[in-house]
């Protein structure tokens, strides 16, 4: 980062996702720096922090760090410090996270985290200490109310359970736009094409959270922002006898070579559960009639 970089409010987490809460703490900061006429920083960790202390229990992730980056950008901060998070910072006590970062590097006048914000080795640091060092170091605390309320809070935890049951429209809600999965377009087997469907098929990275198996109405988006109603499908395909899970849509009214193109393929709403079907004829029927739905599914939305 800068050597001389000014005074700055520092909003600080792992932000996974970038839902409404994160858009809560993100807007109380950039907020507090526009007053008080200092650089609104965001703070986040890759790779997850979790994957290096308990990397048996690491969740599945709801972005990759760039994503992160261009859901951060679009929330109209001024920078964001990706913090490389292993071994040793994860041995920082509290204090030492203070005063190496904020204090030192960041010359924090304020720090914005959400209320149930842990920091520090052990994740022994709550918002309290983090006041009481602040009131020493020369900067205040915001802590934000949890998105929802205590019972019905919005986090990465319930969107990622969410996104395991196919519940791809309640996620959005949670995260205040449609969940979606990036990976550059593969060669598959080319049946989607000789049905009269060709599919996009994507190699999404591991780790990653991918919704349920099934049907899913959405988005297919290109890298130059355009994007095409799609119907979308998670699974097997048990009517071939498939093995190997994969995403992949099929663009509706499109006519384009994706093959080695980045794409997004975005869910708004789950139609169906993978069926494995009799005949060929059985599966193109069903096809046409998921792809009507999702013209009405799209439209409304």
């Amino acid at each position: 980062m800068p050597e001389q970089w000014g005074r700055s409010v520092v909003a600080i987490g792992v932000f996974d996702g970038v839902h409404l809460g994160h858009r809560a703490i993100v807007a109380r900061a950039t907020a507090a720096a526009a007053s008080m006429h200092a650089s609104s920083v965001v703070v986040t960790f890759d790779p997850h922090p979790a994957s290096v202390v308990r990397p048996d229990a690491a969740p599945l992730l709801l972005s990759d760090v760039s994503q992160r980056l261009d859901l951060l950008s679009s929330l109209g901060v001024d920078a964001t410090l990706v913090l490389p998070f292993d071994r040793e910072l994860a041995s920082w006590s509290a204090e030492e996270f203070v005063q190496r970062l904020l204090v030192d590097r960041l010359h924090a006048c304020r720090v914005v985290v959400g209320e149930n914000f842990r920091f520090g080795n052990r994740a022994l640091g709550d918002v309290a200490l983090l006041n009481r060092l602040g009131s020493s170091a020369g900067f205040d605390v915001d802590a934000v109310s949890l998105v929802g309320g205590a019972d019905d809070a919005v986090s990465s935890t319930l969107i990622r359970g969410l996104i395991a049951d196919g519940s791809v429209a309640a996620a959005a809600d949670a995260l205040g736009r449609p969940y979606g999965v990036s990976g550059v377009v593969v060669r598959g087997d080319a049946r989607g094409r000789e049905l009269g469907f060709p599919t996009a098929n994507i190699a999404v990275p591991a780790g990653v959270a991918v919704p349920s198996d099934g049907v899913y109405a959405g988005w297919l988006v290109r890298a130059d922002g355009s994007r095409w109603p799609a119907a979308i499908s998670v699974g097997s395909n048990p009517t071939f006898d498939g093995v190997d899970r994969r995403v992949e849509a099929y663009a509706l009214d499109a006519d384009f070579d994706l093959y080695d193109e980045r794409i997004t393929i975005e869910f708004a709403d789950r139609l169906r559960g993978m069926v494995r079907f009799d005949s060929i004829d059985d599966l193109v029927a069903q096809m046409t009639d998921d792809v009507a739905e999702v013209r009405r599914t799209v439209s409304r939305g």
